[in-house]
């Protein structure tokens, strides 16, 4: 019953927010409540008037509210309006023309009513047609008319296709033939051009005629004229052929199409090309063709204008088709704008498409229809409806010609036209004849439409000097109408008596004047001030405190009427709770409350009973567990006595009794049938449960118990015990003599073995010799093969084997040529049998079994194999059982992963052998005789085989991996017994794998779709890619994400069968419509399902995409529109009035809104507003000298109303336009007039001095100066910076100060203050802001670990979430501890001054020593908490080779608080520090320390300071700041140290020397870049004669687009300042150099450093830096989607100085990809990506709904790790990465694509699978010197990941130029990526004579430019070498982030 009521309150409920949405209604009635019947009638459609002289309540008002003031139905009186369809004649569809039913209608409305007219039409397939060509004949258009000439007879075909019965006709113009639009010298008057007629404007050539041949004849005998100016007088011919209809020939009921064909522009009415504006008078818009057709008042008129054209051809039903050329489309597609249905099309040339043009106008013509209301008079508004009620904008249908198309027309009648009452409008504004008809018919719906304005037929028989009146008024209407000098209701107060007395407004125990609810009038008359809430004599009752129901004011069926309900029709109560029917107490039979309670208010009042009953007093046993499990016990216990209920007390409290019968009813008579089984004696009871029945007395349920229970027969029970004892002793005997027997067996078999004779009885080996395996069809990465063993099976024997993989390959094969990295760490696969059963809980990871044992199992195995050195702990434990394992098969089987170094695989085989021998693994109990220990290309293992077992499976590992021969081999050999007398006989099996290269290859198209639910079905396709030809099958399935099956969508599943030739099939998945309470009441969240593809066959396999998500998107939300600011000023002076409309949400569609002004003295003015898709802003332009009256001050009111479907009007939908004298307006006096009169009205002014202050991190103080007038109170309000007001917190004090707390440190507030008393909130202040102040700041981010090696990790982390100031500096401690985690050593500190720096490199740790790390920050008030972490660098995996790796970029910024994702790796030569050194290296740019020192030297325009390792190692680390004009370079060097001799010497390429000059010096730019305005670069190119001798710094080298040499030389001699002059040319040099030669000139760079601020859980900023271009920026598009696919939504920034943008409304923890581009005059740059996610706490109902209040952080998924390169041959290589750390999901696999960084070649793409911690991948048929660039994205359950590149060349260097001087010689690559930061890295050979070198020392530098910040590194690079056969190879490592 509970859940039932639940259920019904909850759709009462839904049911009570829907009504009371649909109820709120303006009451138009109350404006004219003091007016007489008449007006009261005619200001609305509901409006009532009541004549009773007794009445009391307001006279004027809706209908119901006077008759709950108490006025009788006589006496109210209401108009009503009429309609009536005159004349209806229907369609007939043989009739080949234009038709419309109804054709007749006339109505008449009340102000504010409306009325439907249903209405069909129907256009013939092939209708009559005119069509009617007008043709420019200026000498321009010659070649067209000839070509117009020679298809005349095409044309005329043309036409009999597009219609049975035609016309056509054609005209012909050129311009006003006056100066200066034609040559008025007479010879051009008489020929313009050579062979061509006089000019004219229009003439009418062919009028239309159905003669095809007469048309084609006379076409023939035109020939062209011309004229001078570019613009055509075409407007004038337009109106002329639309005008005189008989002239051109016009028919009634045929479609008029007029084809406007010209290549030039327009003249239109004083369009200023034409002199003659101003001059001329309007066009007259009449005919005046002569008879010869030609027109004749061209020069007495001017043009018309565009309104004029659209006006009168809508009204004479002709549809424009412009066919222009290319030079005017663009004007005549803006023109076609302006017409209801118009077509243009673009013309060639020489106009011979024109035909083809004119077909696909037509047919488009056709295909759709304008529904238009002509005439219509001002107090009209017309909409049109489709069948489904819904609005069609501008008319639009679809309606098919041939078939008849229903539409609903819907007449309105206004309640204001203006601010004029609709009426007092003239009567042409009120009544008129409407033709609603389509725009291409002339048949039309009349429609006689008239205001209806009723009129009271008591006001004509008013009582003269009544008696009510007192003799002083006259009584109309029951109303008295005083006579000058009396007021007051009944006349009888004198306006020249005493009446300041204001008492009689106080009621009974009042104390203010009209209960402070409104004001005290003459003769004690109370006006009250908001007569829509307040009402009464003394306005004491309010209308919004009536008794509620549910929340609802009298429960939404009732109205408040001086202070009680009075409840609509059918509904009574306090609260109009009560419905007067009894629907709701009706049983499921019909009747009420099933005969036994009472229906009151509407709820079933059952009487007391200990049965539980339902709502309608039905016996409720869904409650306990159905009606025979509830009623057993109490039937049982008076019945017989037994059961639970035996004891009488228990029984006695059953709520029945029962009734023993001889016999039960059938079970289709009663209500249920029940049978139980006694326990007590064995036997079944049985009994019936009857209704009661309406018309018994006895109102209780029945139940009747047959007398007789079924008992069994007798049974012999005694006889079981003395059975069971006999079988026992049975098996006891059997048991011993087996064992006696078995006992002598084993004796004489262990006897015999031992004889030398009989030792060959016991053999073991492999069943099969050889096993074949279709790599398509394995199931599993391992295959058990079977070992049998043969003789005496008495005795245990334990076999060991082992596996190797690839043995098919020669001693010769490439492959096998290369040997692995034995200092490689791979993972080692181990399996072991533990002494433990096999559980299922073993078998779910998740399961609390599988934890404990997990634990167990990794704790105990780390303990045993840490005596291997560089081994990790084990990983990715599981649990299995084994069949065809002996005895032993329902033991668990553990599978675990060890990391170690490859060179360690004979130990760990040994140590495990040792240990399984044992039994014991540290304290882990395993079984003897089973282990298995595999790398990625061989295994080893053994077997045991018990007492009695002959066959064991060997579970052998295939190693198949994507580079496998397309067949392999692998050998697998029993290879001794070390346990055991067996001997091995079959030894060796073979295992041959053939990869089968796939038939087809099966993917979705893309991973994610997005459909919407109005779709109701989405296709979704599946591709086959074919590679041979033949059939395949796939099979596809569905599943939730977020979305439910058979809520949102059905699901579906099956099997896919592609032909041959097939390669594409849809997925049908239909879409389901919300439910009501999940559209109104459930959360707002996406919905997603995903399909999967699974179980490809015949020959195929799965490709990219086996899983797509498809997104359910529900309808968007509408814009808003709505006018910017809610007052605009302007001055008498001003040209133009302009007043901006703004559109927010949605802005990706198209919107209209129409606005209008309201008050305006000299004009009235209206037009609609067209929003273009991504346009957020427009203005309303008003002329004021467009019109004829003198510009005067004066107040304009603009609204919006009606916008389009999609869209709705906002706040401020209506605005005041102050136009004031001269051109200084006074908009501050107007406040103050209208605050004063707020004063009047009893509103208080704004507070004054309001003053705000921190007192705190978390406080701020506000105080201001008191307001007068005696305020009840003040409100303050206040929000966070930057937030919407709306959102602002509120505060209630008494007193005019308040403090403010809970506010976050640091933090920018807005603030603003208002009082308030009991008539209301009074005005607001001004806004004030105050920042919080600073407090410490809190925990750094994540703390992240590199190792480099085991005794040097760099430590990296993240600002922390709320750094609460700025920070300053960073501390780190780093502590040796035990492992109790207590100090063992001295703790050290580094304090890091730089707080852009959040990094550390530490070396010298003690190798194998654990150590705590802590860090901490500070900014201006101290020191915040540590974040700590505890690591063992020798337990860490180090990197397979030393590559350098610059940090990612930072996606995230400082002002997120998240962590700096990204990491940096050297190699182990180049951390190496200085003998001796103690001190940690701090990787930066501002520290000089481990051993460092400077060493300055003069430079131009300054000094440079170089940091230089003291390091005897052959690579060390060596720093550079160079410091030079205006700034300084900053550049980190690797430098190695080379033997040679003692002259300089110059490298001479391709014959000739290439000298150039290097010059650093800092540039500034005019915009800000983060925290500084400077950007650092570094010029290099063609110097030689624009700089002066630098003294010994020499350049040359080469430079080309791929590849860059240099050699420079530094000497001792002097140096020379740089000329000023000099700056621009380096600066010109630098734009040459870094500019990327792929980019067209003009087209902006990337846009740099992409930066991210969380400003709540689904909001978000979204900032960057301005890319370098060479042309000035228009602007920048911000895109954006989910990561795993969705619409992708676009945010235009159309000010190209704005770089940041808002986005609102995004998804708590779901990740989205942005991108951002910029655009110039030359198009759109390329964008910069950035993937990011807030995260915070949701709601656990609603996964995708933020909790209130909870904090929010930013993160982001991540890329794989860095991509390590290791070359094994000239043409193939190893690619391996690193896990993410934050995937997008659970990792499926990866995707790797490889393709040539330059073109070339076909991109090849690569699929992993596996989730492990490193994963690699060999790549082979590569080209050498040829760079590859990779990418790697992970797979994951989510969609994909961001990607990770590399760029990659393997580079043999024989013979080459740059190997000829030295071996040790390196070429680079350079990538420059400008403009804010530079970040290269750059191997250069230089030779370098320095005081600290000896003569010609020669070092190899790596160097690289770094600008202010470091955000982006593009290019990484290393170079190993290695010699094989003869041949050098270079592998160059380059990484790109």
């Amino acid at each position: 019953m509970g859940r039932w009521t639940l259920h019904l309150s909850a759709v009462l409920g839904l049911l009570a927010v829907l009504l009371a949405c649909s109820y709120a209604k303006e009451n138009h009635c109350f404006a004219v409540r003091a007016g007489t019947c008449s007006e009261c009638l005619q200001a609305w459609k509901d409006c009532a008037y009541c004549i009773e002289e007794t009445f009391t309540g307001p006279r004027c008002d809706l209908y119901e509210n006077i008759i709950a003031h108490g006025c009788s139905a006589a006496a109210a009186i209401t108009a009503e309006s009429s309609m009536a369809i005159d004349r209806k004649l229907r369609i007939n569809t043989k009739l080949k023309q234009s038709q419309v039913s109804p054709q007749q209608v006339s109505m008449s409305l009340l102000a504010g009513e409306e009325k439907e007219v249903d209405v069909e039409v129907f256009a013939p397939t092939k209708g009559p047609l005119d069509l009617y060509i007008l043709m420019d004949f200026s000498n321009s258009m010659s070649d067209d008319l000839n070509n117009l000439k020679r298809m005349g007879t095409e044309l005329a075909s043309l036409v009999k296709d597009l219609s049975d019965d035609y016309t056509i006709g054609f005209g012909k113009f050129v311009d006003k033939v006056v100066e200066p639009q034609t040559d008025m010298r007479p010879s051009r008057l008489k020929v313009p051009w050579p062979n061509s007629d006089p000019p004219f404007s229009f003439e009418n050539v062919i009028k239309l005629t159905g003669n095809a041949s007469f048309f084609d004849s006379e076409l023939q005998r035109e020939k062209i004229s011309g004229n001078l100016d570019a613009p055509e007088g075409g407007f004038d011919a337009i109106l002329q052929a639309a005008v005189c209809g008989d002239k051109i020939g016009w028919r009634d009921n045929s479609t008029h199409l007029l084809v406007f064909s010209t290549e030039s522009s327009f003249h239109y009415e004083a369009d200023g090309v034409n002199v003659l504006s101003g001059i001329l008078p309007r066009n007259d818009e009449g005919c005046h063709l002569d008879a010869e057709g030609r027109y004749t008042k061209d020069t007495k008129q001017d043009y018309p204008s565009i309104p004029t054209l659209v006006r009168l051809l809508g009204k004479h039903n002709i549809i424009p088709i412009f066919a222009v050329t290319d030079h005017s489309y663009t004007y005549y597609e803006k023109l076609r704008d302006y017409f209801p249905i118009a077509e243009i099309g673009l013309l060639q040339a020489d106009s011979s498409n024109i035909l083809t043009l004119m077909q696909a106008a037509v047919e488009s013509i056709r295909s759709k229809m304008s529904i238009r209301a002509e005439d219509k008079p001002k107090a009209f508004v017309a909409n049109f409806l489709d069948t489904s009620g819904r609005v069609v904008e501008h008319g639009a249908f679809n309606f098919k010609p041939g078939a008849i198309g229903n539409f609903k027309m819907r007449l309105s009648a206004q309640q204001m036209v203006g601010d004029k009452p609709v009426c007092q409008m003239e009567q042409l504004g009120k009544q008129g004849l409407i033709r609603v008809k389509p725009t291409t018919f002339n048949a039309a719906v009349n429609v006689d439409a008239t205001i209806l304005c009723p009129t009271c037929e008591c006001e004509k028989s008013a009582i003269p000097a009544a008696a009510k009146c007192h003799g002083n008024g006259d009584l109309v209407c029951g109303r008295c109408q005083c006579y000058p000098g009396w007021q007051s209701t009944f006349c009888n107060c004198s306006a020249s008596s005493a009446t300041q007395d204001t008492s009689r407004c106080l009621g009974p125990d009042m104390k203010d004047l009209c209960s402070g609810r409104g004001d005290c009038l003459d003769c004690g008359t109370c006006v009250c001030y908001k007569p829509d809430q307040f009402e009464g004599e003394y306005c004491q009752y309010d209308r919004t405190q009536c008794q509620r129901y549910g929340g609802f004011l009298c429960n939404d069926r009732g109205s408040c009427i001086r202070g009680r309900c009075a409840c609509n029709e059918g509904w009574a109560g306090d609260a109009c709770e009560c419905p007067n029917s009894n629907a709701t107490c009706l049983d499921s039979k019909g009747g009420v409350c099933n005969g036994r309670g009472e229906c009151v208010c509407g709820l079933c009042k059952c009487p007391e009973s200990d049965i539980g009953m339902t709502s309608t007093c039905g016996p409720n046993f869904e409650a306990q567990l159905g009606v025979c499990e509830g009623t057993r016990s109490c039937v049982q216990c008076q019945a017989w006595k037994t059961g639970d209920k035996k004891d009488k007390k228990e029984c006695d409290k059953c709520p029945f009794k029962i009734v023993l019968v001889d016999e039960l009813k059938e079970e289709k008579d009663v209500l249920h049938s029940c049978s139980f089984r006694d326990e007590e004696d064995d036997c079944t009871y049985r009994y019936n449960v009857e209704e009661w029945k309406p018309d018994s007395k006895v109102k209780e349920l029945q139940f009747q118990v047959l007398k007789k229970k079924d008992c069994p027969a007798a049974s012999l029970l005694w006889l079981l015990p003395l059975l069971l004892f006999l079988l026992l002793l049975l098996a006891l005997l059997l048991l011993c003599c087996w064992k006696f027997c078995a006992c002598c067996k084993t004796c004489f078999q262990s006897c015999l073995a031992l004889l030398p004779c009989c030792k060959g009885g016991r053999m073991v080996g492999f069943k099969e010799d050889e096993y074949l395996l279709r790599q398509s069809l394995l199931t599993s990465d391992h295959l058990d093969t079977p070992m049998v063993r043969t003789g005496p099976p008495k005795g245990t024997d334990v076999v060991r084997w082992k596996v190797t993989d690839n043995v098919h390959r020669s001693p010769n094969h490439p492959q096998a040529l290369t040997k692995p990295n034995p200092k490689e760490t791979i993972q080692f696969p181990i399996s072991l049998r533990l002494n433990r059963l096999f559980s299922e809980n073993l078998s779910r990871p998740e399961s609390r079994d599988a934890e404990q044992l997990r634990k167990e199992v990794s704790d105990n195995l780390n303990e045993v194999y840490k005596q291997i050195p560089g081994a990790q702990k084990v990983q990715k434990t599981s649990f299995r059982k084994q069949k065809n394992a002996g005895k032993r098969q329902d033991f668990a089987i553990m599978d675990t992963v060890l990391s170690a170094p490859r060179s360690s695989y004979p130990d760990i085989v040994k140590l495990t052998q040792k240990n399984v021998q044992s039994g014991n693994l540290h304290d882990l109990k395993v079984v003897p005789g089973y282990y298995t220990v595999a790398t990625d290309r061989e295994a080893a293992g053994a077997i045991e085989f018990q007492e009695g077992v002959g066959l064991v499976d060997v579970h052998v590992p295939l190693f198949a991996k994507d580079e496998d021969d397309d067949k392999k081999q692998l050998l697998v050999e029993a290879t001794d017994v070390p346990l055991g007398i067996a001997e091995i006989g079959k030894r060796f099996v073979n295992i041959t794998i053939i990869k089968e290269h796939a038939t087809g290859i099966f993917s979705f198209l893309q991973p994610a779709y997005t459909y919407s639910r109005g779709d109701g079905v989405a296709h979704i396709p599946i591709s086959k890619e074919i590679i041979e030809e033949g059939s395949s099958q796939v099979t596809y399935r569905t599943r939730d994400v977020t979305a439910k099956d058979k809520k949102d969508y059905v699901g579906m599943e099956g099997d896919l069968t592609f032909g041959p030739k097939e390669t594409q099939k849809m997925v049908p998945v239909r879409l389901l419509e919300l439910s009501e309470k999940d559209g109104l009441l459930a959360d707002k969240q996406v919905r997603q399902f995903a399909i999967d593809l699974s179980n490809p066959r015949q020959g195929a396999k799965l490709g990219r995409y086996p899983r797509t998500t498809v997104t359910i998107a529900d309808e968007p939300d509408p814009s808003v529109m709505m006018f910017k600011k809610g007052s605009q000023n302007f001055s008498t002076s001003d040209p133009t009035y302009t007043i901006p409309v703004v559109r927010t949400r949605n802005q990706d569609t198209p919107a209209t809104v129409k606005w209008r002004t309201k008050k305006a003295q000299r004009f009235e003015l209206s037009d609609i507003l067209k929003f273009s898709p991504g346009e957020t802003e427009k203005n309303i332009v008003i002329d004021p000298r467009a019109h004829p009256d003198p510009i005067q001050s004066e107040t304009i009111q603009l609204e919006l109303f009606d916008p389009s479907s999609n869209a709705t009007v906002g706040e401020r939908k209506t605005t005041l336009v102050n136009v004031a004298d001269g051109p200084h307006h006074k908009p501050l006096v107007m406040e103050q007039v209208q605050h004063k009169s707020a004063i009047k009205g009893g509103r208080l002014s704004s507070p004054t001095n309001l003053k705000a202050k921190a007192t705190g991190p978390k406080n701020i103080r506000l105080n201001w100066d008191a307001v007068s007038g005696n305020p009840t109170g003040y409100k303050v309000k206040y929000w966070i910076y930057g937030d919407p007001e709306k959102d602002a917190q509120v505060l209630d004090v008494k007193t005019p100060q308040a403090d403010l707390t809970g506010l976050y440190p640091y933090c920018d507030y807005e603030m603003r203050v208002c009082s308030y008393n009991s008539l209301g909130d009074g005005t607001d202040t001004d806004v004030v802001t105050c920042q919080t102040l600073e407090d410490v700041p809190g925990v750094p981010g994540r703390l992240a670990f590199n190792v480099i090696s085991p005794t040097v990790t760099q430590v990296s982390w993240g600002e922390p979430a709320e750094t609460n100031g700025n920070i300053t500096a960073y501390e780190v401690i780093y502590t040796p501890i035990d492992d109790e985690l207590k100090a063992v050593g001295p703790a050290k500190k580094v304090k890091i001054d730089n707080p852009k720096k959040r990094m550390l490199l530490i070396e010298n740790l003690q190798r194998a020593q654990t150590y705590k790390y802590k860090v901490r920050a500070m900014n201006s008030i101290g020191w915040g908490p540590f974040k700590d972490a505890t690591i063992n660098l020798a337990s860490q995996p180090t990197r397979p080779m030393s590559i350098p790796i610059i940090p990612d970029v930072p996606i995230v910024d400082a002002e997120a608080g998240d962590e700096y994702d990204g990491y940096l790796m050297y190699s182990n030569e180049v951390l190496r520090s200085p003998t001796g050194s103690k001190t940690p290296s701090v990787s930066g740019d501002d520290y000089t320390i481990n051993g460092k020192w400077d060493q300055n030297f003069l430079f131009p325009g300054g000094s440079a300071t170089r940091n230089l390792s003291s390091s005897s190692s052959p690579i060390s680390t060596m720093g550079s700041n160079y410091k030079g004009a205006g700034g300084s370079f900053i550049t980190d060097t690797n430098t190695t140290y080379m033997s040679g001799g003692g002259s300089h010497r110059t490298d001479m390429i391709r014959g000739d020397m290439h000298s150039s000059e290097v010059i650093m010096r800092k540039r500034s730019e005019n915009r800000s870049y983060m925290d500084e305005n400077i950007r650092d670069s570094i010029v290099m190119g063609d110097m030689s004669g624009n700089f002066p001798d630098l003294g010994g710094f020499g350049y040359t080298g080469m430079q080309s687009s791929s590849q860059s040499q240099f050699s420079y030389s530094l000497s001792g001699g002097p140096r020379a300042r740089t000329e000023s002059s000099d700056v621009n040319d380096a600066l010109y040099n630098l734009d040459r150099v870094l500019y990327d030669a792929r980019l067209s000139p003009g087209v902006p760079d990337t846009p740099s450093r992409l930066v991210f601020s969380a400003l709540g859980p689904t909001a978000l900023k979204v900032s960057w830096q301005e890319p370098r271009c060479d042309r000035d920026l228009q602007g920048y598009c911000v895109l954006y989607q989910l990561l795993n696919g969705g619409k992708m939504n676009t945010v235009n920034v159309t000010n190209p100085a704005e770089n940041s943008v808002i986005i609102q409304d995004l998804l708590p923890n779901q990740s989205y990809l942005f991108k951002v581009k910029a655009k110039s005059q030359e198009g759109w740059g390329p964008e910069r990506e950035g993937v990011i996610t807030i995260e915070s706490a949701v709601d656990p109902k609603s996964p995708l709904s933020p909790m209130p209040g909870s904090p929010f952080t930013l993160s982001t998924p991540s890329a794989p790790g860095p991509l390590v390169f290791t070359a094994l041959s000239p043409d193939s290589l190893q690619l391996s990465w690193e896990k993410p750390r934050k995937p997008n999901g659970n990792i499926l696999g990866y995707v790797v694509t490889c393709e040539q960084l330059h073109g070339g070649g076909d991109l090849r793409s690569f699929e992993v699978n596996g989730d492990t911690a490193e994963t690699s991948l060999t790549v082979p048929n590569l080209t050498e010197n040829i760079p590859y660039k990779f990418k790697v994205q992970a797979r994951t359950t989510q969609g994909f990941g961001p990607e990770r590149e590399g760029i990659i060349t393997i580079e043999s260097q024989d013979g080459s130029a740059s190997s000829q001087y030295s071996s040790q010689s390196m070429s680079s690559r350079e990538i420059f990526q400008m403009p804010t930061e530079v970040s290269t890295r750059t191997n250069i050979s230089h030779t370098m004579m320095d005081p600290f070198f000896s003569d010609g020392a020669m070092m190899t530098t790596q160097h690289m430019e770094s600008g202010g910040m470091v955000t982006r590194q593009v290019t990484k690079e290393v170079v190993q070498r290695s010699v094989m056969g003869g041949t050098t190879v270079t592998k160059k490592m380059f990484y790109e982030s």
